[in-house]
């Protein structure tokens, strides 16, 4: 008697949108397609605009980086006090050494 062969699986990727093309029976990828790449239209008059908002976000990302440096040091003294009182709350012990286990 003739095995029925089974049509292999077409299966779309969600993230990528690729095809899969999959065998049931022995469990492996048959072939791979990758979609075609979009192609972007762009406009000079477009890059102009375009340009303006990468300086823009740069601008920003820069600024949030300055803040954050301008407040670094009370991070971290806020940090080392809240730490110092965790220590201070907690029993004192013996520290664990490899040799002792």
């Amino acid at each position: 008697m003739a095995k029925k062969t089974v049509p292999p699986l077409e299966i779309t990727c969600p993230c990528c949108k690729s095809v899969l093309r999959v065998d049931a029976e022995l469990g492996v990828v048959l072939s791979h397609e990758t979609p075609p790449k979009p192609v972007h239209d762009v406009d000079i008059s477009d890059a102009a605009n375009i340009l303006a908002g990468e300086a823009q976000r740069r601008e920003d990302k820069f600024r949030q980086s300055w803040d954050a440096e301008l407040k670094k040091e009370d991070v971290l003294s806020r940090k080392f006090e809240e730490a110092l009182k965790k220590a201070k709350e907690q029993p004192a012990e013996k520290p664990i050494r490899d040799f002792d286990l």
